[in-house]
């Protein structure tokens, strides 16, 4: 398994029309068929620049390479993502055995 987890802040104004749209257009990500667990959602912290995050499952390296190169995905990224978000930082989990790692 396979947690995909962004965090960023927009370009936007917080409570913004414009805002409100780049989330109508996030929320399409959770239709592509390998996504699981697909969550928006917003920084409560001090410690942490970021406004807001995704969080997403895949079952496998293979289900999230499928994702990347999904046309949908592909679309959002050049389209809607590189214009509108203004940082970010991409983070990628597997889940492990604490055991195994000592």
């Amino acid at each position: 398994m396979i947690r995909h987890t962004i965090v960023f802040t927009l370009n936007h104004s917080k409570g913004s029309v414009t805002e409100a749209e780049f989330f109508k257009k996030v929320v399409k990500l959770e239709h592509i068929n390998v996504v699981q667990k697909f969550e928006v959602l917003q920084q409560l912290s001090k410690t942490n620049p970021f406004d807001y995050g995704l969080s997403m499952e895949f079952a496998s390296k293979t289900e999230y390479q499928y994702f990347k190169e999904h046309p949908d995905y592909l679309d959002f990224w050049q389209e809607v993502w590189k214009k509108e978000v203004h940082e970010f930082m991409e983070i990628d989990y597997k889940v492990v055995d604490p055991f195994a790692l000592a």
